[in-house]
């Protein structure tokens, strides 16, 4: 006779990474339509250590010294109203109507569109620096959204993208305690393939996550002319390493990758340029 605890562990772990039909843009929208009051009260304003100790002053230093910035899904604008005191001009778009409008309500200088990162509604070099934070691993295929922002800097123009760290996303990724060897570890789950996991992240707040290996965006990446020169991996914010207060080394798992890439003044080779008009006509 199965074990009743044993049976809904498994059906527990099998709800956590339950692979789903892609989800097209739409549902994307939908989603973060639905739920963007739970985003703005959980993650703006001074409510998330990871914004506020990490990607807001990581975007400061980052977007030093560019003059046009674009911020691709925006949300409710606080990493754009962050980049606008810098003292640039800077656009957010986002396809969710409901996080455009408080973006709009919260004002701090930047103009706000609805819209898409598939289509951005910009012409070709509009902008000397892109933004694009913790979007990328909810979209798929997420090849097209890279290259409408490549294709709307100008050249020599800086990528800055953040996502949640693949060491993390990869499914089944935990930190184990294992008493019986006396030993804590990160234990890594299956790195290399593509995973879609769809997770509550909040009681009715269901989020689709896909995690990909860090090769998969740098050589997309490239392919565009994106080239990596920097790339930052800072230790959890302070409030997760609270929460790991019992694991020695819990500062050395990153849960944010951070990389800036800039668009090569050179004008990419043929078979790139044949590569990124069939992604755009997708």
């Amino acid at each position: 006779m199965a074990d009743p605890e044993k049976k809904e562990k498994k059906e527990k772990k099998e709800k956590r990474e339950k692979k789903e039909p892609v989800r097209g843009p739409e549902d994307v929208e939908d989603v973060w339509d639905l739920h963007a009051r739970w985003w703005q009260q959980g993650f703006t304003e001074g409510a998330d250590s990871e914004y506020e100790e990490q990607i807001l002053p990581l975007v400061e230093v980052q977007l030093a010294g560019a003059t046009g910035v674009l911020e691709v899904g925006c949300g409710e604008g606080q990493l754009s109203r962050r980049a606008a005191t810098l003292g640039v001009a800077v656009v957010g778009i986002d396809p969710a109507r409901a996080q455009i409008h408080e973006a709009v309500v919260r004002g701090g200088g930047p103009a706000y569109v609805q819209g898409r990162g598939e289509q951005l509604p910009f012409g070709d070099c509009s902008f000397d620096a892109v933004v694009v934070c913790l979007v990328l691993e909810h979209v798929d295929p997420f090849e097209p959204v890279l290259s409408e922002m490549a294709r709307v800097l100008v050249p020599g123009g800086r990528l800055l993208l953040f996502v949640g760290h693949p060491l993390v996303q990869a499914p089944g990724s935990c930190w184990v305690d294992d008493a019986d060897f006396a030993d804590q570890y990160w234990r890594l789950g299956p790195y290399l393939p593509d995973h879609l996991t769809v997770e509550e992240v909040a009681p009715g707040v269901a989020l689709p996550f896909w995690h990909r290996p860090l090769g998969r965006y740098v050589h997309e990446m490239g392919r565009l002319g994106l080239l990596v020169e920097d790339m930052v991996e800072p230790p959890p914010p302070s409030d997760v390493l609270e929460g790991l207060s019992g694991f020695a080394n819990a500062s050395s798992i990153p849960r944010l990758l951070c990389l800036r890439a800039r668009l090569a003044p050179e004008t990419p080779e043929p078979e790139f340029r044949e590569a990124r008009a069939s992604i755009h006509e997708m």
